[in-house]
């Protein structure tokens, strides 16, 4: 890893571009890390950290194509580099995803971009950042006995199945999720159904139901 100067490199990836200019602009306003580039998608990202190399990436959950935890297994096998992940997405369910997938971090949009820093800092510095909150939960489901964890079904679907148990429980049409997710709508197809065994629910019916509760009560 690289750096001009003695600032260290900060690597964006979100694919709204408001977002992106914002987190620069704060970023570049510290005196000891900048940011040296940006992308939209994963297959932008791959090409331009192979070039650039930063310091630590900075990756949004919810890109379209591959997701952020997508990103982070590849950006791990290929380079190596240290990941934060920035998201809406519910920290209980989707962190400990991001760290099985490498990711050194985890922060929630809603925290404040002073959190955002302070989190980049951590992690630069060779820590692993959390909530205070996500820790405990965590912790705590380690010292429990594996047969007293109670995982939900959930827990059993993978990373792309469950991105798209989420968005077919916001209300998207098959070809929706499959435009977003730049997939075929026949794969689409194809994960919905994988979903349904995995639940054990019976029809499209059930899967639309389930999937709104969920979309429901993880927003609570």
């Amino acid at each position: 890893m690289g750096s001009m100067g003695d600032k260290k490199r900060v690597f964006i990836v979100d694919d709204h571009s408001v977002v992106r200019q914002g987190l620069s602009q704060f970023i570049n306003s510290e005196a000891d890390i900048e940011v040296c580039g940006e992308a939209e998608d994963a297959n932008e990202a791959i090409k331009a950290i192979d070039r650039i190399m930063p310091d630590i990436i900075l990756v949004d959950i919810s890109l379209k194509g591959a997701n952020g935890i997508e990103l982070t297994k590849a950006i791990k096998a290929r380079f190596n580099l240290p990941v934060l992940i920035l998201s809406m997405l519910d920290e209980h369910i989707y962190a400990e995803r991001a760290i099985k997938a490498g990711a050194k971090g985890y922060i929630m949009k809603s925290e404040s971009i002073e959190k955002v820093i302070e989190a980049l800092r951590d992690i630069l510095a060779g820590k692993i950042f959390l909530s205070s909150t996500l820790k405990e939960t965590l912790l705590n489901k380690l010292l429990l006995d594996p047969a007293d964890r109670g995982d939900s079904p959930i827990d059993s679907l993978t990373n792309r199945e469950l991105e798209v148990f989420r968005l077919i429980g916001e209300g998207l049409s098959t070809r929706h999720i499959a435009g977003d997710l730049l997939l075929s709508i026949k794969t689409i197809e194809t994960y919905r159904e994988r979903i349904k065994k995995k639940l054990n629910l019976h029809n499209s019916d059930e899967l639309v139901q389930y999937a709104i509760q969920w979309r429901l009560d993880e927003g609570k």
